[in-house]
């Protein structure tokens, strides 16, 4: 358990915050700033369950529901009843840091001030959050608009000491068990609390964020498996030169020329090709690797600008504002986060099919300039490769079909009232499917090409230092090197462990300096 602790403020948070506490383990502290904040926004929303007037939220029912006021006796129960009624998902439970980033960035909201929570109720979302209880919430219920709202009601219904969640140590437990034995009171909602433990974006926020941080390290690690390949190609890297980037100024491409020129520095296996007069070029899938993987990184930081500004917001309905009203709005419609998580998707997609062509293109003979059958040890006898390349493609195949927007399907829900949705959760859930798929066609290529740049060193070309080094490492990770054909699985499973740990990213830099 990492023993860092992220203080909740009221101005949002960052994303390194977000990962800290859904993946790491941070502890979760409310500031002093923030606890006055709720205090002082939770004295508006009493002074308005005191008139006679209905409040939208406060003193009356909601959605398509929102016409009847609520009579005093009757608001806590109304408070429990939408937690309850709403905590309606089904299907297989999403994992533990998806569920500490939701409650998190709620926890978020919340301590902003502007949601009328009291401030013991923020308190005890923090101590649930540091006791390592984890609700148990499923795959299917939010529509991306009036926020998460099925999943985030799991979370509530936590904090009530009712429904099933997970302890720290992996067991589920009914709720009131495990807050009972941290010594955690289960709150009693009032007028508000439920209704503003459910509207917000959190959980396609979240997954958000962390799909941003695992595709920064793919994007670095498909630009040294792109040089590999490139090396083992015995291609150019006169392509890369910077003159030629500086000509079309995206800044992604850019970077990731420079991140393949800096792989390849000393090689002696570039530019061979250069003798052979029937290739002039090199194939698209090696040539414009910089192009392809610069726009996905240039997707990236547009993804990490909205993710930013989503991570300042106070996404309620109704809000309190600092005069004093208690408004309505419409901040909790998911579409500003589900087009991005779906534009990732898009870039994730194309990024794994290069990678694919570039494998495909080691693997046959006919295009591999010199390289054996399927970098087969007794191409015949050995099959080599083959199939490794099958996995690929059955991946990327799948990452066409998660390719398909979300944000452009909409259902609507309550009666007509909540008539266009966004669909940013199952936007957000099919992007962690990607992401884990890209992992995995990177790890084929970087397997593949290792194996190629080998085969070409046992030939008396010399390989550039830093492939030297991805070698090594991915050697010393158990993924072995060419030889007689043996049980792949394995080899295969290490690759993409070593990618996705950022391993390989690792291993290189000691040669080539920092890679963006």
């Amino acid at each position: 358990m990492d023993m860092h602790t992220v203080v909740v403020g009221t101005s949002g948070t960052t994303a390194e915050d977000v990962v800290a506490v859904a993946r790491h383990g941070a502890r979760v502290e409310l500031s002093t700033a923030a606890v006055d904040a709720l205090a002082a926004s939770r004295l508006i929303v009493d002074a308005l369950a005191a008139k006679p007037e209905p409040v939208y939220g406060v003193s009356t029912g909601f959605g398509a529901l929102a016409s009847r006021h609520i009579s005093t006796e009757l608001r806590a129960q109304l408070q429990r009843n939408i937690v309850r009624s709403h905590a309606a998902g089904m299907g297989p439970r999403v994992e533990r840091e998806v569920v500490r980033a939701l409650m998190f960035l709620r926890l978020k909201t919340v301590a902003s001030g502007h949601t009328g929570v009291r401030p013991e109720v923020a308190q005890t979302m923090a101590d649930v959050l540091n006791a390592g209880i984890t609700p148990v919430v499923h795959e299917y219920g939010s529509l991306g608009c009036s926020g998460d709202l099925a999943p985030l009601s799991h979370c509530a219904l936590t904090l009530m000491g009712e429904g099933d969640a997970e302890g720290p140590d992996g067991t589920v437990r009914p709720a009131g068990e495990l807050l009972a034995a941290h010594g955690i009171a289960p709150v009693e909602l009032r007028e508000k609390e439920g209704l503003a433990l459910l509207n917000g974006t959190d959980g396609m926020l979240g997954m958000l964020v962390m799909a941003l941080a695992d595709l920064r390290n793919l994007y670095t690690s498909a630009d040294i498996t792109a040089a590999l390949s490139l090396e083992a190609l015995l291609g150019t890297d006169k392509v890369l030169a910077p003159e030629l980037h500086a000509i079309r100024p995206h800044p992604g491409q850019g970077v990731s020329a420079d991140n393949m020129l800096r792989v390849l520095a000393g090689s002696g296996l570039t530019g061979h090709h250069q003798d052979d007069a029937p290739r002039v070029q090199d194939a698209y899938s090696v040539r414009c690797a910089p192009q392809v993987n610069g726009a996905g990184r240039d997707t990236l930081d547009y993804a990490a600008v909205v993710a930013g500004r989503e991570l300042a917001s106070s996404v309620d309905n109704p809000v309190v504002l600092p005069d004093g009203r208690v408004e309505s709005n419409g901040n909790f419609h998911g579409a500003p986060v589900a087009y991005v998580l779906d534009f990732l998707a898009i870039v994730a997609a194309d990024l794994g099919s290069i990678c694919e062509r570039r494998t495909d293109r080691l693997l046959d003979k006919n295009r591999s300039h010199g390289l054996p059958p399927f970098l087969a040890d007794d191409a015949g006898v050995d099959s080599g490769l083959m199939i490794a390349q099958y996995t690929q493609a059955a991946l990327v195949s799948e990452m066409k079909r998660l390719a398909v927007p979300a944000s452009a399907d909409s259902i609507p829900s309550s009666a007509m009232q909540e008539d266009h949705v966004s669909m940013g959760w199952s936007a957000a859930r099919k992007l962690r499917t990607a992401v884990d798929n890209l992992a995995r066609i990177v790890a084929v290529e970087l397997y593949a090409a290792t194996r190629a740049v080998e085969i070409r060193a046992a030939e008396g070309l010399t390989p550039a230092p830093a492939s030297q080094a991805a070698v090594a490492a991915l050697r010393a990770a158990g993924a072995e090197g060419p030889g007689p054909d043996r049980f792949l699985a394995p080899d295969l499973a290490a690759a993409d462990t070593f990618v996705r740990e950022g391993r390989l990213v690792a291993a290189v830099e000691p040669v080539t300096g920092p890679l963006a």
